[in-house]
């Protein structure tokens, strides 16, 4: 039997706690029952299904601590990281303060939203109204939703641009919903999108401005292997990768140290 198995409420709960064993080295029922408002049997039933898991190195259990404490040679279930792991470290008894920064919450209309989705379905074009940060509302165009992507924060509309004749990254949050929305069937094929279809192979290295000993913190931080780290993101997503990741401002920890552009071949399943 494997995680896979499980159904998945129960899966969600052994994954919490094999964070817990893995992220704070012990854990009880306890830490299922107030998590998950299950109950007492349940809980046992699932630390009973996580002991037949990791039979190559289960916890065991310390009678004067009344708790399950990790082997030495624990290994986790499935793999995460320290920021997916931070709610099996937070105290659940502190008040009500909370431990982690309020994240702003990006606002969007669902119809504006289910518009876009509708219009990209059918493979038309849509007239609306955006507002940009640089230049202002405008007084309406025609674009031709293609996907919707996202930079881990926020959810951008991809979309061809009949203005400005290329591809874009728009903010659905900006299409003014006084936009007529009206919608017509394209005259002619797209053409391709040529950013989208080319992987960019990014090589990241510490900056270069780090002394020896923060360059080694870095990285042991960003789990660096080799002198360099590969990341891979789609060409159209590049300005968002150096955003997410830092790279653009003046305290950077990471650096690219080059660059590798890769077209995806047309029949590929992720091209358009």
């Amino acid at each position: 039997m494997t995680l896979d198995d499980l159904k998945y409420a129960q899966r969600a709960r052994l994954i919490f706690l094999d964070r817990c064993f893995t992220w704070r080295g012990v854990a009880n029922r306890r830490d299922l029952i107030e998590s998950f408002g299950i109950s007492t049997a349940q809980a046992a039933i699932d630390f009973r299904v996580y002991l037949e898991l990791v039979q190559g190195a289960p916890p065991t259990y310390d009678p004067a601590r009344k708790t399950y404490i990790a082997a030495t040679a624990h290994k986790s279930l499935a793999l995460s990281n320290l920021t997916e792991a931070f709610d099996v470290l937070i105290d659940r008894q502190e008040d009500s303060h909370s431990s982690a920064l309020p994240r702003p919450e990006r606002k969007a209309d669902p119809k504006i939203i289910a518009r876009l989705h509708q219009t990209m379905r059918s493979g038309n074009a849509l007239h609306v109204r955006y507002t940009s940060m640089s230049s202002g509302v405008d007084q309406g165009q025609w674009i031709a939703p293609i996907r919707f992507t996202s930079d881990g924060e926020s959810v951008h509309l991809r979309a061809y641009s009949f203005r400005h004749m290329e591809y874009r990254n728009y903010l659905p949050i900006r299409i003014e919903p006084e936009s007529s929305f009206e919608e017509k069937v394209l005259d002619e094929p797209l053409p391709e999108d040529m950013d989208w279809n080319t992987i960019a192979v990014i090589w990241l290295r510490p900056k270069s401005t780090l002394s020896n000993q923060q360059a080694k913190v870095v990285r042991r931080e960003f789990g660096f292997e080799k002198e360099w780290l590969r990341v891979e993101t789609r060409k159209a997503l590049e300005f968002f990768f150096d955003h997410r990741w830092g790279l653009d401002e003046t305290s950077a920890r990471l650096e690219r140290a080059r660059t590798e552009y890769k077209p995806l071949a047309l029949h590929d399943g992720n091209a358009t």
